[in-house]
């Protein structure tokens, strides 16, 4: 999977997000999994990836996530649900 991904994390279904940007989503949410990732995922508890979108240029998945860091919870959820509405983990989805 060649790109750059902006991704959204959850703790739980409408529980706490964290959003990043990265070149390799398989390995980063495993980062987040295995909790060597960045101390706000580990210490929240945010490791189900819920939404993911792909971009072929850095800068533009860049200035998506930080549009989306902006939005209001309320958009962010229901981005999530509009595509994922279960609030299943794509992870494995993404890492077959």
């Amino acid at each position: 999977m060649d790109g750059y991904y902006v991704y959204v994390l959850a703790s739980q279904r409408n529980g706490t997000l964290y959003i990043g940007v990265t070149n390799d989503v398989a390995r980063r949410v495993a980062e987040h999994k295995a909790r060597v990732a960045d101390s706000f995922t580990r210490k929240h508890d945010v490791t189900k990836l819920v939404h993911v979108e792909r971009f072929t240029d850095i800068n533009e998945a860049i200035a998506r996530e930080k549009a989306m860091k902006k939005w209001r919870r309320a958009w962010k959820l229901k981005l999530i649900e509009q595509g994922n509405p279960t609030w299943t983990d794509l992870y494995e989805t993404i890492n077959a």
